[in-house]
């Protein structure tokens, strides 16, 4: 496969440091592979969770509106059915938390799908996002005081030797929740770092790419949430002031 992937892999743009911008979209890359199926493949399946997480982020009007690489626009609105696949078995008891579900299907098609294709990036990469999510959904519920295991996604498929003691600790201590996010994506960027098998120009090569490309996309969204917190409200001036000041006459020139 190396061979294969020898093309897709030098002609993609280089990617910078985090918190440099994206050198593609998600969809701009999609297009690129879409000649090679596993490499097509595997992109799809971890664009689709920063789909999953925009769709979060719309449904919760947090933005008005999102670009996703793999759902369309009426998917990320809840107005199309979500693809099969992220529908879990009829008959589960409802979840505390709706999303829930979603992803724990989300996690068990990256699962099967990491299991037939080469490489092994992408189930380690399920690993470690599983047990990432299901630590901080367990601190989280500590500290409300509510039964953790109500709100963990997919245990069975997380990466049983993960640490992240230090990490939640640091991201408990965030000043405020986008700090809090901040850390929680560079530590992905590291692991990120420690799995990536460069100059390998096998599909994990191209999976690793696809992860870090989500994570610069997603760190310039939250300089963007940072931007806009910061930038000072100005209220609307008042229907009766507008109509009420007299006509605007041009400013004539005094100099060269």
């Amino acid at each position: 496969m190396a061979g294969h992937n020898y093309y897709f892999l030098t002609a993609l743009p280089p990617l910078g440091e985090l918190g440099t911008p994206p050198p593609l979209t998600g969809a701009e890359l999609l297009e690129f592979v879409r000649p090679a199926p596993n490499l097509l493949a595997v992109a799809e399946a971890l664009l689709l969770g920063d789909d999953l997480l925009s769709r979060e982020a719309v449904l919760a009007g947090e933005v008005e509106r999102a670009a996703p690489a793999v759902l369309t626009a009426g998917q990320l609105r809840d107005e199309k059915p979500l693809p099969a696949y992220l529908v879990g078995p009829e008959g589960q008891p409802p979840r505390r938390v709706a999303a829930d579900a979603v992803w724990e299907a989300y996690y068990r098609h990256l699962d099967r799908l990491a299991r037939r294709l080469p490489g092994c990036f992408l189930r380690a990469w399920v690993g470690h996002e599983v047990a990432l999510r299901n630590a901080l959904a367990a601190r989280r519920a500590d500290t409300l005081e509510l039964p953790a295991q109500d709100y963990l996604v997919a245990p069975d498929l997380g990466a049983p030797d993960a640490d992240f003691g230090p990490l939640l600790a640091e991201w408990a201590s965030a000043p405020h929740p986008l700090a809090g996010l901040r850390t929680i994506d560079r530590a992905r960027w590291a692991w990120i770092a420690r799995h990536d098998a460069w100059f390998t120009f096998s599909d994990d090569e191209l999976a690793a790419y696809t992860a870090k490309l989500m994570l610069l996309g997603r760190w310039q969204r939250l300089a963007e949430a940072d931007e806009a917190a910061a930038a000072p409200s100005v209220a609307p001036e008042p229907a009766s002031r507008r109509q009420a000041r007299p006509a605007e006459q041009p400013q004539q020139r005094t100099s060269p």
